[in-house]
């Protein structure tokens, strides 16, 4: 019996996103650029959500576009129903079907427990969860051919930190619904992953360790194991994974990006007497 060399094996980059429609919300920057230009450049059609940055957006789509894929943006507020009705709406006239959907966006306020108001929960919840469900609900409709959905949780999913309960407890919330929704949608061919990122190296993570409210970077990095912050490239490429045939047999899990972070808990090395 002969062997064939595993390098004859080895797929294609292009191989299983060629011609393939994915749209990615928050992609103007951060995990979710890096990721519609990764599928742009492998032959795929990245369709880029945005809020409110169209000079960012429209970077990106330039960016798109100089790797040979066609460059589609949205603007939606993923807030309001309406937006996003509106955005599948557009994806469905365009191209008639949706191969990948990957939740991206995100947004919350971070304020200790007992500050936090009603309106601060709703918004997190409707820009979050809610826009996760009816955006799978969307692009389920759309995957006739079955397909891929990927959403980006946090690691305060399941760790506790100061001032990030809100979002936490929503991410918490996000990677609970993926494997309801894989279980739910695995008959219908679509896989339903999450991709929880620790610190990474992002527009979002230096607002966040900027408000004063948290630790200094400073202090948190070392106690990483890894010792330093991750890439939205690496992210990103932990996403293009679950949206590639590699993963097939890969559905109703989180995958964690995040050096080792979530792996240790006190006391640190840092924290052990001099001289031990």
């Amino acid at each position: 019996m002969t062997t064939e060399p595993l390098g004859h094996l080895a797929p294609s980059p292009r191989e299983g996103f060629e011609g393939k429609v994915a749209l990615i919300t928050g992609a103007s920057r951060g995990i979710g650029r890096a990721l519609a230009l990764s599928l742009a450049a492998r032959g795929a059609t990245p369709v880029i959500n945005y809020r409110r940055d169209e000079d960012a957006a429209r970077d990106t789509i330039a960016e798109i576009e100089r790797l040979g894929a066609p460059g589609v943006s949205i603007r939606a507020d993923l807030e309001s129903v309406d937006q996003i009705e509106a955005m599948f709406d557009q994806v469905s006239e365009q191209f008639g079907r949706l191969d990948f959907f990957v939740s991206n966006a995100s947004a919350s306020n971070f304020r200790p427990l007992m500050e936090l108001k009603p309106h601060h929960l709703e918004r997190t919840f409707n820009t979050n969860v809610r826009a996760f469900v009816i955006g799978t609900q969307r692009a389920a409709q759309l995957m006739v051919q079955g397909g891929r959905i990927v959403v980006l949780s946090s690691y305060g999913s399941v760790r506790v930190f100061p001032t990030y309960a809100n979002l936490g407890a929503n991410k918490a919330a996000l990677e609970m619904w993926a494997r309801y929704m894989a279980v739910e949608l695995a008959p219908r061919g679509i896989n339903v992953n999450a991709v929880n990122p620790g610190i990474i190296s992002s527009d979002s993570s230096a607002f966040f360790y900027q408000t004063g409210l948290v630790a200094p970077l400073e202090t948190v990095v070392p106690k990483i194991p890894k010792q330093r912050l991750g890439t939205v490239r690496e992210a990103a490429d932990c996403v293009l994974f679950l949206l590639s045939p590699a993963s097939e047999y890969v559905t109703g899990t989180t995958l964690v990006v995040d050096g080792g972070l979530t792996a240790v808990s006190p006391p640190f090395e840092s924290d052990l007497p001099r001289g031990n």
